[in-house]
């Protein structure tokens, strides 16, 4: 790493220039003290979606993805997403176009932040979605199409499937190839940082050949590659008296839905999911809201070469502008993203100054409104107050 890299910068929709310029501020500032001024990123905007639609008449030009390719690690704010019609998702988009295969959503809890559940602080976790294929895919044709008339017709004179006439159609692809290099890099997650377990998350006892072949390529991975650093659960059980061997990470697999109540009931028991798109989509949502909800939740689109920090949040852009919204979210993607850089001391600075400024009370509307005695600020005096901790105030 360069002591001053260029980092692609894409401010995004809605709110995503009062949080990403909030975050960029708090980044930068935690870069530059913790190296002593030695460090410092080089921010640089790069157009997408609505702002780049209206200015070059494209939601992502090229030159943008050429950006995010020369730099390898760029930082994103937010992006619309119309549901129903319209475009679709840019951020999927960018997964795919980029390859950046593995969502990965780091799931914790923030002392003082209110949650819903009684203890919140029992879930610590991290979530490896495969972000390529599956229903996201986006191989679909709408109802009373020519495309759509013709699958129907292959299935029933083919297959002898029959399907109503009205109905849309969707394929849900999932490869051998990308379902095993997403379980492979979040076993290889669990080793590097010392978790103790690894749950591949599936409903294979319905879509046998597609999420059920997930849960298979999942423990080939693990028996295949990591022989010698993993266990499986049922191991444990049958050659190891329900013991754990030491060093070891364990394998194990839980159906989707069942999944959810176990981040309810027994949050505690689990470190890292590898996930299908789909599911790991709605987990990590589901996870978020426990630890207070999406204003606080990072995510990182990462593959073998590339890396995309992002919030896991929507553009609501009804607050555009205000200077009202929680950009911890934001900043929290900047941790994810310098630790990535290898810059662990400069993440472990801005991690912590969150959590004071969070502590002392410090918050946005979203969560003062939930808080006795909180100090309500906007989007920027958030990133004030925690640019203030790096100086001892």
């Amino acid at each position: 790493m360069p002591d001053d890299p260029i980092i692609p910068i894409i401010e995004g929709d809605g709110i995503g220039p009062d949080v990403t310029r909030a975050a960029r501020r708090a980044i930068s500032a935690a870069v530059e003290t913790s190296s002593g001024g030695r460090r410092r990123i080089v921010w640089f905007d790069v157009p997408a979606g609505e702002t780049a639609l209206f200015r070059y008449g494209d939601l992502l030009p090229g030159p943008t993805k050429d950006a995010i390719r020369e730099y390898v690690v760029a930082l994103k704010g937010p992006l619309t997403t119309p549901v129903g019609g319209g475009f679709r998702s840019l951020n999927v988009t960018l997964r795919q176009t980029l390859d950046l295969y593995a969502n990965v959503r780091p799931i914790y809890w923030l002392p003082g932040v209110p949650s819903p559940v009684t203890h919140p602080e029992r879930l610590n976790l991290v979530i490896f979605r495969e972000a390529t294929e599956d229903v996201y895919a986006g191989i679909e044709w709408e109802r009373g199409s020519p495309e759509a008339k013709r699958m129907i017709d292959v299935l029933e004179h083919q297959f002898n499937v029959r399907v109503r006439p009205d109905s849309g159609i969707g394929l849900k692809p999932m490869s051998e190839f990308g379902s095993k290099r997403l379980v492979r890099r979040a076993i290889r997650y669990a080793v590097d940082h010392g978790r103790r377990s690894v749950t591949l998350v599936h409903k294979g006892n319905i879509m046998k050949y597609t999420e059920g072949a997930f849960r298979q390529w999942g423990y080939e991975v693990a028996r295949d590659e990591f022989a010698d650093r993993t266990v499986t659960s049922d191991e444990v059980l049958r050659s190891h008296g329900g013991k754990v061997p030491e060093g070891r990470v364990v394998i194990k697999d839980v159906i989707a839905d069942n999944m959810f109540q176990q981040l309810l009931l027994r949050p505690d028991e689990y470190d890292v999911l590898a996930t299908p798109n789909l599911s790991g989509d709605f987990l990590s949502d589901a996870a978020a809201a426990q630890v207070g909800g999406l204003g606080v939740a990072p995510g990182g689109n990462i593959g073998d070469a590339i890396a995309l920090f992002e919030p896991i949040h929507g553009s609501a852009p009804k607050y555009a502008g205000m200077d009202k919204v929680n950009p911890t979210a934001e900043i929290l993607a900047g941790v994810m993203m310098l630790e990535h850089l290898g810059w662990e001391d400069a993440a472990v600075r801005l991690r912590e100054a969150v959590k004071a400024v969070i502590a002392a009370k410090v918050v946005t509307y979203d969560l003062a409104r939930q808080m006795e005695g909180a100090r309500e600020v906007g989007t920027a005096a958030f990133a004030d107050a925690i640019i203030e901790r790096f100086h001892g105030a």
